[in-house]
């Protein structure tokens, strides 16, 4: 169950936490992963994880933002699986700003990355996976694309919001062509951080601790198999019980 043999998966962002996460679990589950990042250090770390484990992956680098990079990088490659993880917290990371105080300059990051990126990455990809009947595309979102979450994170939440509403719309267009596409709505995942950062995180969880890269990784390899062809349009929560609805 849940054999990705003899499928390419590109996942973006894979050069740490939940795209490496995410990286190393298809790819024990046969799949060959093309291992995205901008940064090549963190992308051939994430490389060595796996293939020291005997699996098969290859460095990719580009900026998803950019169009033609990302259709240079992958010209060479039939992707069957692509999970949008490169993500943009904006200014200064995910600390808040309230909107009245933001520089529109600093709407752009966010946006550019969390929604644009992901289109140009299924801009690619979705021709060839029509042309062979098949493909499974996965989007990691946020919890702030469904719900207000915090103050002052407006671009980010517009970025990831406008990202599970464009798979919603692209899962309905090729839903009839064995590719399905569906969104995680991510809480507060596990990052280096001050160990009282996370305790005060974790109290804010109702499982009580944060979420783990290979947690979102095992949900990526569900929904990326054959087995998860009548699950599409959705956005999931992973979120420790934090959100309901």
């Amino acid at each position: 169950m849940f054999d990705l043999t003899g499928k390419t998966a590109l996942v973006t962002g894979a050069g740490r936490s939940v795209g490496r996460g995410v990286a190393q679990c298809l790819a024990e589950q046969g799949a060959q992963v093309l291992v995205n990042d901008v940064d090549e250090i963190s992308a051939a770390k994430t490389v060595a994880s796996i293939t020291e484990q005997g699996c098969g992956a290859e460095a990719l680098i580009f900026d998803v933002t950019d169009l033609d990079a990302v259709r240079a990088a992958t010209a060479d490659h039939d992707i069957d699986i692509l999970v949008n993880n490169a993500g943009n917290g904006g200014v200064g990371g995910m600390v808040p700003t309230p909107f009245a105080q933001l520089d529109p300059a600093a709407w752009a990051g966010p946006v550019d990355v969390n929604l644009y990126g992901v289109m140009n990455c299924c801009h690619v990809v979705i021709n060839g996976m029509i042309d062979r009947g098949w493909g499974r595309i996965i989007t990691i979102g946020s919890g702030a694309g469904t719900v207000g979450v915090n103050i002052g994170v407006t671009p980010y939440s517009a970025g990831k919001g406008g990202s599970a509403g464009f798979m919603r719309s692209l899962a309905l267009e090729v839903a009839g062509q064995g590719i399905t596409c569906n969104s995680l709505a991510l809480s507060i995942m596990r990052n280096a951080g001050g160990q009282d950062i996370t305790e005060k995180l974790e109290r804010s969880i109702p499982v009580g601790r944060l979420g783990q890269p290979r947690e979102i990784g095992a949900m990526c390899v569900y929904l990326a198999s054959e087995e998860a062809g009548f699950t599409t349009g959705q956005t999931i929560g992973i979120n420790g019980g934090r959100f309901t609805s």
